[in-house]
């Protein structure tokens, strides 16, 4: 009960005036703090209420979310976790993430109940690709809600390019850890069994956090690509956390890719020859 009491507690500001410090004490709603990034935490926790009530009509109402591995959440500190899954739309699933977050700092378990958005969970990032984020009104809505943008390297408007790596992109992330929760989708794309950029790997070796694996299902079922249209009503939709690991400087970033590939469940030989089967089906139109 403490625990979940201090999750309303305001951080104090680093400030040198003790009478600022004093105010921040005071500021349970977070209107005079910043995230990291510059962004008001009483914006982004509007914007949060206010997105938050039709998409968990989406999630719950409409579809079934199942949630496992909630246990692994109640220790967890408030800075310095990253969050790693496997990715099957642009919004359905970091939207999921939120909604669950936002659950647990109330306390609560498995099942959603949305009275936490009247008070959300305001320090919560997830790393997004800076085309889908700009690409029109609702995905920069969604942006302010805490999206660390980067730049692909590999892949720009849907095709396969070549170009320059963004090297902010993991300076940006560690602010992210540094005040928060990070969600991330190593494999940079909604494509199943897509390999794992090594990115990641630079991230966990540089902060050190506290890695917590997810593997989601159902989502591509449920909707289109962007998340934001229904393709099949009454889904089970699944998020999966799984035991948090942790990585050191003995391990390469070979290794790392190599667990963070297998962790989420995206290097299963049976799982991807299904795949494949269903892809060269589709394309006969059978």
């Amino acid at each position: 009960m403490i625990k979940i009491l201090k999750n309303f507690l305001p951080k104090p500001n680093p400030s040198d005036s003790n009478f600022i410090k004093f105010l921040t004490y005071l500021d349970i709603f977070g209107i005079f703090q910043k995230d990291p990034f510059g962004n008001w935490l009483l914006l982004k926790r509007i914007i949060i209420f206010i997105a938050g009530w039709p998409t968990y009509w989406r999630l719950s109402v409409v579809n079934k979310l199942k949630i496992e591995g909630t246990e692994y959440l109640k220790d967890l500190p408030n800075e310095n976790v990253f969050f790693i899954s496997n990715h099957q739309t642009y919004f359905a699933d970091v939207i999921a993430f939120y909604h669950i977050f936002c659950n647990h700092k109330w306390g609560f378990g498995k099942k959603l109940i949305p009275i936490y958005l009247f008070s959300p969970r305001g320090k919560t990032f997830y790393v997004a690709a800076k085309e889908t984020m700009k690409s029109g009104f609702i995905p920069k809505l969604f942006s302010l809600a805490g999206a660390i943008l980067v730049e692909r390297s590999w892949r720009a408007e849907g095709v396969n390019v070549k170009r320059e790596v963004d090297t902010s992109a993991g300076d940006s992330v560690s602010k992210g850890l540094s005040a928060g929760w990070v969600v991330s989708f190593p494999q940079g794309t909604t494509s199943p069994y897509a390999p794992i950029r090594k990115g990641t790997a630079h991230i966990i070796l540089q902060n050190k956090p506290i890695v917590v694996p997810v593997v989601i299902n159902g989502f591509r079922r449920a909707f289109n690509k962007t998340g934001l249209k229904y393709k099949k009503r009454n889904t089970e939709l699944s998020v999966k956390f799984k035991k948090p690991i942790y990585f050191d400087d003995s391990q390469s970033l070979e290794e790392i890719t190599l667990i963070v590939q297998n962790i989420i469940e995206q290097s299963m030989p049976e799982q991807i020859a299904e795949w494949n089967a269903l892809k060269e089906m589709a394309k006969r139109g059978e």
